[in-house]
């Protein structure tokens, strides 16, 4: 395989850039040429696509977002919008594709596969919702975006004796709630992945106060519910001062963390190698800390990601 193609696709998650940058140089170093598409698989079916040379990749390892950009595409879910993609591919003589981003992309990647076009997945999602992985691209520097704020809100919630309700990212999964509350001390997590009772919600933040408790960090992932309608609910069982903060797309910005660089980079070079030996249809991962690939087709269809649900019974243990 002489001439690959990168593509960004879905939300952006910090060090999708320093994946591009690994996998550009990585297949320049091996021969090969690169293809940037921009404006994901939108970009692919209208054909703009531009060739990468070291010199593009410079100075991109710090910045978050994707320089290649993103966008969605639900026309892509349709075989016409398929072909329409493979034929802007052969037009450009681009043998092999990597597709960096979350389920959609992964999806746009296995349609492709299913057409015989080679592809590679790279987990790039802040969410970690991704099956075949322990951890995606952007969720390290995400959380420590979270943590962050919860560090400074403890600050303010401490001086007035409150309790917030903090909404974060996670539509259908739990995991940057889950780390960023047990790391930032939160004396609930709520997650789409675990039920909660508001009554004993309000029995755990009373019982604080009686302690003479100061403050009460409820962390909420946006799949359960809004942090206004969880603060409004609250409310049947009492006062306890409650203030809303709503964190939304600040966890997508920001440099991303050393992990992230790292995973991103290994990522990257991983995948140039699958492709150089003729391996398309396989998703790239991480688990038990070492770098695998396994069958996009199975994984998608077979796989589903868990978070550690021992990080949430621990912190109801560590958190009364």
């Amino acid at each position: 395989m002489k001439r690959i193609g990168i593509l960004t696709s879905g939300g952006d998650a910090p060090g999708m850039n320093a994946a591009i940058r690994a996998i550009t140089r990585k297949a320049i170093f091996s021969g090969m040429e690169v293809y940037g598409i921009n404006y994901g698989f939108a970009g692919l079916v209208a054909g703009d696509i531009r060739r990468l040379e070291i010199a593009d990749v410079g100075d991109k390892i710090q910045r978050g977002g994707t320089f290649l950009y993103s966008a969605r595409y639900p026309e892509f879910a349709t075989e016409e919008g398929q072909l329409k993609g493979i034929e802007q591919l052969n037009k450009f003589g681009i043998e092999g594709l990597v597709v960096i981003g979350g389920d959609g992309s992964y999806h746009g990647a296995l349609a492709l596969t299913r057409h015989g076009y080679p592809a590679v997945g790279i987990p790039g999602t802040i969410d970690n919702d991704i099956p075949g992985t322990d951890f995606t691209i952007g969720f390290d520097t995400a959380t420590n975006t979270i943590l962050d704020s919860l560090d400074r809100i403890r600050d303010t919630a401490t001086s007035h004796v409150r309790t917030f309700i903090i909404e974060v990212m996670g539509r259908d999964a739990g995991d940057i709630a889950l780390w960023a509350g047990v790391a930032g001390g939160a004396d609930e997590i709520i997650i789409p992945e675990h039920d909660f009772h508001m009554d004993k919600v309000a029995k755990r933040i009373q019982e604080g106060r009686d302690r003479g408790k100061k403050h009460c960090l409820i962390v909420v992932a946006e799949g359960v519910m809004g942090a206004n309608e969880f603060a409004e609910k609250l409310k049947d069982y009492g006062d306890f001062h409650t203030r809303v903060s709503i964190l939304g797309h600040v966890a997508r910005g920001g440099s991303p963390s050393a992990r992230d660089r790292v995973l991103a980079s290994k990522f990257g070079g991983f995948a140039v190698e699958l492709l150089q030996e003729g391996k398309g249809g396989r998703c790239v991962g991480l688990l038990d800390n070492k770098v695998v690939s396994s069958d996009i087709v199975d994984t998608l269809e077979n796989g589903k990601h868990q978070p550690d649900l021992s990080l949430y019974d621990l912190n109801q243990e560590l958190s009364f």
